[in-house]
């Protein structure tokens, strides 16, 4: 599966600043950590803000603070904003006629591909997301210091 930017800078962000609901930070922190393009995300926050997942702070030491619920806005609920997560099968010069059990039972089989993919975010909270990122560098930690 392949995310457009758009997602993928909004699954950062919303992440980022899901991880300490307390801290407001700016498009240039959040693009200068994750090495993205500044610009690109600011307009991705503005979806974010009109989808209620961010709040934007406004002022001297302004930026954005995490507005949602972690423990209930899942993955899909974010990637759904920039894209739809349908399949479409891309085969040259081909006109579909009626009856082709072949490229039927491939429709077939990418739509059940969407149906699950779709099913799997939906069960992943940015809560889930977020332990998963702590168990993870506990562990890369634990690993770098039996190395050292």
């Amino acid at each position: 599966m392949k995310l457009n930017k758009g997602s993928l800078f909004a699954l950062l962000a919303v992440l980022e600043l899901a991880s300490d609901c307390t801290r407001q930070l700016s498009t240039t922190d959040i693009a200068e950590k994750y090495g993205i393009s500044t610009h690109h995300l600011a307009k991705v926050m503005r979806n974010l803000v009109h989808a209620g997942l961010v709040q934007a702070v406004r002022g001297v030491g302004g930026g954005y603070r995490f507005a949602g619920n972690v423990g209930r806005t899942t993955l899909l609920d974010v990637i759904q904003l920039f894209e739809t997560l349908e399949s479409e099968l891309d085969v040259p010069n081909h006109r579909s006629k009626a009856g082709e059990p072949i490229m039927a039972e491939l429709q077939s089989i990418t739509s059940e591909i969407d149906d699950l993919t779709k099913a799997v975010l939906d069960t992943i909270t940015l809560e889930t997301a977020l332990k998963s990122t702590r168990h993870r560098a506990v562990a890369a930690a634990g690993a770098a210091g039996k190395k050292a």
